[in-house]
């Protein structure tokens, strides 16, 4: 997007890049970024099985709206909880923590 002529508004891409310089925003960003993803990946196994988000929550002994905040990204389920998602898709669920290839 770019700025208007005359409005005195900050171009989007100055906005972004000055707003991800701030402490602690590019760790905020990669949190929503992986919520997101989290989900999405969760609403595409429901959606393949054919599931509605009433079918999953039931399935993982939750409510409608907890799927649907979490397939937005707007929640982040607890270990446990993506434990009986993953369960209620017949999914297996893999946490892992992988170092960095380091560029030297």
């Amino acid at each position: 997007m770019t700025e208007a002529a005359g409005s005195g508004r900050e171009p989007w891409s100055e906005l972004r890049e000055r707003r991800m310089a701030e402490p602690g925003a590019r760790e905020a960003y990669d949190a929503a970024r992986l919520a997101f993803e989290l989900g999405a990946g969760v609403r595409e196994l429901r959606l393949t099985r054919g599931w509605s988000q009433a079918d999953l929550a039931s399935a993982a002994g939750m409510t409608q709206s907890a799927v649907a905040r979490f397939e937005a990204g707007g929640t982040v389920p607890t270990l446990p909880v993506l434990g009986r998602i993953a369960q209620a898709l017949d999914a297996d669920l893999t946490v892992r923590v992988e170092s960095r290839p380091h560029v030297a």
